[in-house]
């Protein structure tokens, strides 16, 4: 039976322990199994005594893994930034030279971040072009051009119901004229405009609601809705995940894109998740949809309303005040009109695409609105005399000299001739009165 030869002490093996037990049953007496087995009398007694047990077995040994010299840095990056995906983290570490798989690197993130807590939700599904959904969420961030200042910005998404396409801006407030300008954009990057769009209620779109409780819309929003062909919608109060489509990403965003990411400004802040949302974002396949994001927009692309050929023109008229240095600050930066302006109060129109400059009805400068704050921008053109001595910005365009004939000179007189001669003019002008 290979069972080993007599003592008092053997530990024997689980089918080992059977045998005499079986024997047992049988009828035979503990001499006739130690006989039979080749066994100590006493280690048969102590096995019938205690009966059969479950094996016990010792701590399983460590295995080695490929993940083991990129564990410390999971490790460090989830202590800093627990909420970062797995899917993120296979790309970092796939960077410096991870040859393994995603799923033991997710059984490792499991390991070492606790799930997240919720609760079961009903999920529903719209078909093609039929909605869109859309909102404002809240960051804060610190430019490495302004390392001492934390800026907070929001991020504007919206979402095509059955594709998933993402579209994303970071802007600097939430007021209307972001709002209608971040939709114009959306529009443009699905190539079509989706039947309905779905708000929480946020101040910029709902105003207020009628006695009923129904929604009352600002009107610019139904006017951008009227000309892009859409219906706009109220998600539920307190019911923001009727509206999950969009909720969902602004998790996604923050976890697998904006963490642990370093931004010069607003400008490279966006041309980071332009080139996020391009490479990864709608390249991926989606975990409810098991679909290509970018392959599911284009299956939805000819179900969406075809962008309207007139582009839309709405207009916010502001009146400001030129500067001494010929310039008009709108939204916290400054667009230059030209030297021959006459007027010290021009009118603004703020459009979506561009900023108009209107003199006494005369329309004198226009310009591409700037995202951000701070922006000087001077038209080439505006500038054709030397700026004041007390002026702050310094003229960069051309100055323009006048015509001379050949052989003609600009002769050069001293500054006090000038006082002399304008002293005279005041004199004159007494003497007249």
């Amino acid at each position: 039976m290979g069972l080993p030869p007599a003592g008092g002490s053997e530990v024997l093996a689980q089918e080992d322990v059977f045998v005499i037990h079986d024997l047992h049953r049988q009828g035979l007496s503990v001499r006739a199994i130690a006989r039979r087995t080749g066994l100590d009398r006493n280690t048969v007694r102590k096995y019938l005594r205690t009966g059969l047990q479950a094996p016990r077995y010792g701590p399983r040994a460590v295995m080695s893994s490929m993940l083991d010299p990129y564990r410390a840095y999971v490790q460090q990056r989830l202590t800093a930034f627990p909420e970062l995906t797995a899917v993120r983290l296979l790309r970092e570490i796939r960077e410096r030279g991870y040859p393994g798989s995603y799923t033991i690197l997710k059984r490792l993130v499991r390991e070492l971040r606790p799930p997240a807590e919720g609760g079961f939700e009903h999920r529903f599904e719209t078909p093609p072009g039929q909605q869109a959904q859309a909102d404002f969420a809240h960051f804060k961030v610190i430019f490495t051009d302004e390392p001492s200042q934390v800026h907070v910005v929001w991020l504007f998404t919206m979402i095509l119901g059955f594709s998933r396409y993402l579209f994303g801006r970071f802007v600097l407030h939430q007021d209307l004229e972001t709002l209608l300008r971040c939709h114009v954009l959306a529009f443009e990057r699905f190539g079509g405009v989706p039947r309905t769009t779905l708000y929480d209620r946020m101040r910029t779109a709902v105003i207020d609601e009628d006695a009923d409780g129904r929604p009352i819309f600002n009107a610019k929003l139904l006017d951008l809705a009227s000309h892009f062909g859409f219906v706009p919608k109220a998600c539920q109060p307190y019911r923001a995940k009727t509206k999950g489509k969009v909720e969902r990403p602004y998790r996604y965003v923050r976890q697998d894109f904006f963490l642990g990411r370093n931004y010069a400004s607003l400008e490279d802040l966006n041309s980071q998740l332009e080139t996020w949302l391009t490479e990864v974002a709608n390249r991926r396949e989606h975990g409810t949809t098991h679909r290509c994001v970018q392959a599911a927009l284009e299956e939805e692309q000819p179900h969406l309303q075809p962008l309207p050929r007139i582009p839309y023109r709405a207009v916010l008229r502001l009146e400001r005040r030129v500067s001494r240095d010929g310039l008009v600050s709108v939204d916290g930066n400054q667009y230059s009109v030209p030297d021959t302006t006459k007027h010290r109060v021009v009118e603004v129109h703020s459009l979506l695409q561009e900023i108009q400059i209107f003199d006494s009805g005369n329309l004198v400068a226009v310009h591409t609105p700037q995202e951000g704050r701070g922006h000087i921008c001077i038209a080439a053109g505006h500038r054709r005399f030397p700026p004041p001595g007390n002026a702050k910005v310094r003229r960069t365009g051309p100055v323009l000299t006048p015509l001379l004939r050949p052989g003609e000179q600009i002769s050069t007189r001293p500054l006090d001739v000038y006082d002399t001669v304008a002293a005279a003019l005041a004199g004159t002008g007494r003497e007249q009165r």
